[in-house]
């Protein structure tokens, strides 16, 4: 079936080269897509918390690394809701915005603490020389000033002193360069780090004002920043590498299996509505028969149902054929290569 510019349904773009207005039918994004009206992202991550399927296991894991004050390591194929579940302990409990560091092969610990920009201090200092005359440029206090080229990273800004814990998210661990979760130990065991560029001032009792992650100004006495409540940590493995026993002793462990086909209509459901699941049943047995041979991801059948059914529960192909091409393309397994 051809589509026309006017068409109610599916095409937005027709690929004829012609203008017109179709771009305002575009329907609303997914749930998990929507940047909201506003531009801020607190709604999309305030759904990403509270839509999210916890199991008893889950349940019960989460509470005994908040009892114990240890950090939880997460394993589970890609799209099991590992990251997911940093957001929903947050949001049942209150702890405010989660703190995500995203670890690369090139990521250090002092990343994850704090930055220093110690040559736009330079800069900045060479600039007063010039417009000032030099007892003037020296007449500000060395440490206030500090502390204007300095920033906590997702990780320094966890362990400040807090009445309730705060949430970290550690992405994607096994990404990181091997000395990296030794370097943790300490962070962990101690729950407090050195900034040395503040430690070494010479007014020793200056109280720092320096950025956290989020942006807000934070006081830093002596260097020195020392949980008062151990932030609850989700660290994330795709399961690719092996950590050392040192690592491993100080964290609590979970593998999130892939899920079935009840827990999927649960997902379905709180993302979609009940109608998206009874219409995707055949779709959500399809993904399970298919998963034990090909890598599929559940964000990937989130995606197939949202277009099997939109935001109001109503199909958005033209033709069947239509549907079942587009269907193979977003469920194309994910270790198929281009």
């Amino acid at each position: 079936m051809t589509t026309t510019p006017n068409s109610p349904a599916w095409g937005i773009y027709q690929g004829s080269g012609e203008p017109h207005d179709g771009i305002r039918r575009l329907p609303p994004p997914p749930p998990w897509r929507d940047h909201g009206t506003t531009g801020y992202p607190d709604e999309r991550t305030w759904r990403r918390g509270a839509v999210y399927q916890a199991t008893p296991e889950i349940v019960d894991t989460v509470n005994a690394a908040l009892y114990l004050r240890r950090p939880l390591l997460v394993t589970g194929p890609p799209g099991s809701g590992k990251s997911s579940l940093a957001y929903h302990v947050a949001h049942e409990l209150g702890l405010g915005q989660v703190l995500n560091w995203p670890i690369t092969s090139r990521s250090l610990l002092r990343d994850g603490l704090y930055t220093y920009d110690a040559l736009g201090r330079l800069q900045d200092a060479n600039l007063k020389m010039e417009s000032l005359n030099r007892d003037a440029a020296f007449a500000a206090p060395y440490a206030l000033d500090i502390g204007r080229y300095l920033q906590l990273g997702p990780l320094g800004t966890a362990l400040l002193p807090n009445h309730v814990p705060r949430v970290l998210l550690i992405d994607e661990i096994d990404k990181s360069d091997p000395d990296l979760p030794n370097d943790l130990l300490n962070v962990f065991e101690e729950g407090e780090f050195v900034i040395p560029e503040l430690a070494r001032l010479e007014h020793r009792e200056a109280r720092v004002q320096v950025y956290d992650a989020t942006g807000d100004y934070v006081r830093v006495d002596h260097g020195r920043v020392r949980a008062t409540s151990f932030p609850f940590t989700v660290l994330t493995s795709n399961g690719e590498r092996d950590f050392p026993p040192a690592f491993l002793r100080r964290c609590l462990r979970l593998e999130l299996p892939e899920p079935g086909v009840d827990h999927l209509a649960r997902i379905v459901q709180a993302h979609l509505g009940p109608e998206a699941v009874r219409k995707g049943a055949a779709l959500i047995q399809d993904f399970v028969l298919r998963r034990p041979t090909e890598a599929l991801s559940t964000d990937q059948l989130l995606n197939a149902v949202f277009l099997l059914v939109g935001n109001e529960g109503e199909e958005q192909f033209e033709t069947t054929d239509q549907g079942e091409q587009v269907l193979r393309t977003v469920l194309r397994p994910l270790d198929s290569g281009f």
